[in-house]
């Protein structure tokens, strides 16, 4: 009985899963576009396009200026550096009142940098066999007497550098393409200061165009 009142249930419980499904899947349709929505472009939903640095091949000073020079070159100076590594990497100066591909602006400034040395001080007493003592890696062993030991020092002191910074903008929109800085140690004597400025002017300059 038992078996039979299973296999009922069974029956009824098949044929209930064949009859019509009272639940009918229906929607609305959505509704019509806003008038201007072909119109609209959402340029932040899209990355913006490589930059092409190819098709700069031409400059001008921005706000048609000179860089503002300092007390350790004059502005002539800097102009003529930025000029000369700006040749160096395809960049010409635009002629005949053209406006040049890109707009450059460069600044010279003195700072001052802390730098430390460390330097080995073998004391006298750690030889007692007559070993030298002093500064340096220099008789580290001694000849082969006493014994070894060091005591490090660390040495601060003042330096003054000079920085070049140099800014490339698209004249086309006014938006920034390149930015850099560098920076060298300062020098006493005219001809040095010449070479230490077209030095931190190259080192400003060295990853442009960026790969």
């Amino acid at each position: 009985m038992p078996y039979r009142l299973t296999l009922g249930l069974l029956c009824l419980a098949l044929a209930a899963c064949q009859g019509s499904n009272p639940y009918v899947a229906s929607s609305r349709p959505l509704p019509p576009a806003p008038a201007h929505a072909a119109n609209t472009f959402d340029a932040s939903a899209y990355p913006a396009a490589p930059r092409d640095y190819a098709r700069y091949r031409s400059w001008a000073w921005r706000d048609g200026q000179l860089p503002a020079g300092s007390t350790y070159a004059e502005p002539a100076q800097l102009a003529d550096a930025v000029s000369n590594a700006l040749d160096q990497r395809g960049l010409r100066p635009a002629r005949n009142g053209q406006g040049g591909d890109l707009r450059v602006s460069a600044d010279l400034r003195l700072e001052r940098r802390l730098r430390q040395v460390r330097e080995d001080y073998y004391p006298y007493d750690a030889y007692p066999y007559g070993g030298y003592a002093g500064y340096g890696s220099y008789g580290r062993y001694h000849n082969g007497y006493g014994v070894y030991g060091s005591v490090p020092l660390v040495r601060t002191y003042e330096v003054e550098v000079m920085v070049v910074r140099v800014d490339l903008y698209d004249a086309r929109d006014g938006q920034p393409v390149w930015s850099a800085s560098a920076e060298t140690a300062s020098q006493d004597s005219q001809g040095k200061r010449a070479d230490a400025l077209r030095e931190s002017v190259q080192k400003a300059l060295a990853s442009y165009p960026p790969s």
